[in-house]
């Protein structure tokens, strides 16, 4: 047996927003989306390098205001890259933490807060 991954699953509201934030904000693609019928709501799977991530504007998939550790190399390179794209609704803040981590927190239009973190040696 192996237990291979975990993908969160984000609650949101509103399709435009999300590609907005999580495409041209943060730099994810687009893995896969699916509708049961067209104009229905919209299951998003994206991804940047190994991290995955599904949007779901369904009812009862996920919980606004969730929370993501997400642990990386590079995240001093990663903050510049966010702030260098002038996102009018977020400027992320990136500090050393009380747990040995490098760490900045991206937050979406929809309250889901997502931790960027490399340890510190």
């Amino acid at each position: 047996m192996e237990i291979q991954q975990a993908i969160p699953v984000l609650r949101i509201y509103d399709e435009a927003k999300a590609r907005e934030f999580y495409l041209d904000f943060m730099g994810f693609t687009v893995e896969f989306e699916h509708r049961f019928e067209p104009g229905g709501p919209v299951y998003l799977g994206i991804q940047r390098d190994r991290v995955k991530l599904h949007l779901s504007e369904h009812y009862g998939d996920g919980t606004p205001g969730s929370f993501v550790f997400v642990v990386m190399d590079g995240v001093d390179e990663y903050h510049q890259e966010l702030l260098a794209r002038n996102y009018r609704n977020l400027h992320p803040h990136i500090d050393n933490t009380p747990w040995g981590t490098r760490s900045f927190v991206a937050i979406d239009p929809f309250n889901n807060r997502i931790s960027f973190n490399q340890y510190l040696r």
